[in-house]
């Protein structure tokens, strides 16, 4: 059995004229990472790994889900190849995972995760909202073989306000 956990990055800030890759969390986005992260420990693995997108705005997001749910902020593995918006290139790298590891939280972007979630999890979503937490199981030993899972919990800010 494969977990499979999607964040979608907090809100970020629009402000500040910097590059895509380097725009921070916004306010809005902070409480609502703090929010949602303190509301999933009942449906996180026992064990599993984190990884993040490079962007400032995904990384952030990740750190403040670590330490909400006491995983070491050493441990986040920040992987370039998530800084992306296509699935495709979202698939590849989830099916590169070792199988030595059962479940992964991966931190990144839309529409990559909304049309990943669509693909392969057994729930239509229009859209993944900023902050949204999707779990996803497979019925797989081998992360290269996932294909339709089960979406086992979708937690979104709005729904906890």
């Amino acid at each position: 059995m494969k977990n499979l956990i999607l964040v979608r990055h907090a809100k970020s800030n629009w402000d500040a004229p910097l590059q895509d890759i380097d725009r921070p969390l916004d306010q809005r986005g902070m409480k609502d990472a703090h929010l949602v992260s303190s509301s999933i420990l009942d449906f996180i693995p026992k064990t599993y790994v984190i990884w993040s997108s490079i962007a400032k705005r995904a990384s952030d997001t990740a750190l403040i889900f670590a330490q909400n749910i006491l995983y070491p902020i050493e441990c986040i593995d920040y992987k370039e190849g998530l800084y992306t918006f296509d699935e495709k290139q979202l698939e590849e790298i989830i099916k590169s995972c070792e199988n030595v590891f059962d479940s992964i939280i991966v931190f990144g972007h839309n529409a990559a995760i909304t049309n990943f979630v669509n693909k392969f999890g057994d729930v239509s979503i229009d859209n993944v909202p900023t902050s949204g937490f999707v779990a996803l199981e497979f019925d797989t030993e081998d992360w290269e073989e996932i294909n339709k899972g089960k979406t086992k919990k979708i937690i979104v800010p709005k729904d906890l306000k």
